[in-house]
């Protein structure tokens, strides 16, 4: 069978091209920008890229078009599949369909850490010999693509609550069927999609009715708008987690070292090993419990999914170390990026730097870089809380975008530690570099390119030293 993708180089519609041919289906496909290192992966797959949404690239016409959900009515090749009658599904309805149908699926949901929980529950099944099916919205260190068939009854799916597509306005993971879920966190974000926090709860009781009785629904204790969500109704078995809280009947963990790169796990109070990564921050150490505590429904003792984690490496773009800059006199300055682009993230990602650099004196600096980028950010929603959650910073640089609809010179007045806040990119980069100083760490927080800021600092900091 012959399918075309539209929107092909976004990483959850190409991980779903990845699978199709591995199913030995036909697979060509189409985006606005056919970019790396999507394009890349596909490629070598042998699939057919073709730039741009052009009726041309329907000539040779499909058996089934499965659209992508930035796709909109208006969209020529939207219109001209309706107009002909050409076969249509979306992205999840197709992997639903296809795939999932008879596996047993491990969904991992939430506002945030859906990709690195996602990620460590894979490893850990894959470190288990299991050899999962996978479909991931990231770049997972620990493999060479994004998506797989897998060889296993399971299959590890990052369930995005964003909608389905222009003619099936649910969330994603409604589609999926989970026999294990994760909700990892819940909070008001889509902005553009959803107008508050019920309606983003709606959408999550949706997927909890879907776990059958013999499922496992994971969740953290201490998240009101979860706990609240559960109240709702749950026809399944469930366990919780709490971070640190001893207190708590399910998972925590008992630190060792500061930063959370080191700690003990706990599950009803016993001891199940202790991790020791090359992760930091609390928020991986909770992503951590509820990966171990997944995997264990899958089969996978708790030590062995413990000694799996030793050997996990992050995902690309979650407080990813992207280089450093070492002075003669041997101290250095190190840029890392990371996605957040949501205040809980920024606060998280900039509590797990802190800890590892340790407290606000001497030359013990962060810098913080912010792109507001997402929809959400770009209307100004969470302009209010932005300020806050940049506290750990000991300097901020904000990049006012064409597109954001307010003015980020209000964060100015609003931060306590120094902000800035420029509209000219190059300018911006060059602020940067003139103010670091040896010892930094300067952390770039948004959910695209950026630019290529990071090469772009690392560059000027060499020339600077």
């Amino acid at each position: 069978m012959h399918l075309h993708i539209l929107g092909i180089c976004g990483t959850f519609m190409g991980g779903i091209a990845a699978i199709a041919k591995q199913l030995g289906h036909r697979v060509s496909g189409c985006d606005a920008n056919v970019y790396p290192p999507m394009s890349i992966q596909l490629e070598q797959l042998g699939i057919e890229l073709k730039q741009g949404y052009l009726v041309e690239h329907l000539e040779d016409e499909p058996d089934l078009v499965i659209v992508g959900n930035a796709m909109a009515r208006g969209n020529v090749m939207v219109e001209h599949v309706l107009d002909r009658n050409i076969p249509y599904v979306s992205g999840p309805q197709w992997l639903l369909e296809n795939v999932l149908k008879d596996r047993w699926v491990l969904a991992v949901s939430g506002t945030h850490g859906k990709t690195t929980t996602s990620s460590m529950l894979t490893w850990i099944l894959e470190y288990a010999h299991m050899r999962p099916g996978f479909l991931i919205g990231g770049v997972p260190q620990n493999f060479d693509c994004s998506a797989r068939l897998g060889d296993a009854p399971f299959f590890v799916i990052e369930a995005d609550e964003y909608d389905t597509a222009f003619f099936d306005k649910r969330s994603k993971f409604v589609h999926y069927r989970p026999r294990t879920l994760v909700i990892n966190n819940m909070e008001f974000d889509h902005a553009d999609i959803f107008n508050d926090l019920s309606d983003i709860q709606r959408q999550f009781h949706h997927l909890i009715r879907m776990v059958p009785s013999n499922g496992l629904v994971i969740h953290p204790q201490c998240e009101q708008a979860v706990t609240d969500t559960i109240a709702q109704g749950c026809w399944t078995s469930v366990e919780k987690s709490c971070g640190f809280d001893e207190l708590n009947q399910g998972w925590y963990a008992e630190k060792i070292v500061a930063d959370g790169s080191e700690y003990i796990v706990r599950f009803k109070g016993d001891v199940q090993g202790t991790v020791k990564w090359n992760l930091i921050g609390d928020f991986n150490v909770d992503n951590g419990l509820m990966a171990i505590a997944a995997a264990r429904h899958a089969g996978v003792p708790a030590h062995v999914a413990i000694e799996a984690l030793a050997s996990f490496v992050n995902t690309k773009r979650r407080l990813e170390l992207r280089g450093e800059v070492t002075s003669s006199e041997g101290k250095s300055i190190r840029i890392f990026d990371d996605f957040a682009h949501h205040p809980t993230a920024i606060r998280k990602t900039l509590e797990g730097l802190r800890a590892n650099v340790g407290d606000k004196k001497g030359n013990n600096r962060i810098i913080a870089v912010l792109e507001p980028r997402s929809n959400t950010m770009k209307s100004g929603v969470h302009k209010d809380t932005l300020a806050k959650s940049l506290s750990e910073a000991d300097m901020v640089y904000v990049f006012q975008g064409d597109k954001v609809q307010w003015s980020v010179d209000n964060l100015i007045a609003d931060c306590q530690q120094p902000c800035f806040v420029n509209d000219n990119f190059d300018d911006f980069v060059q602020q940067i570099i003139d103010s670091s100083q040896q010892g930094d760490t300067i952390v770039v927080m948004s959910n695209g390119g950026f630019g290529a800021i990071h090469d772009k600092l690392l560059a000027g900091l060499a020339n600077k030293k």
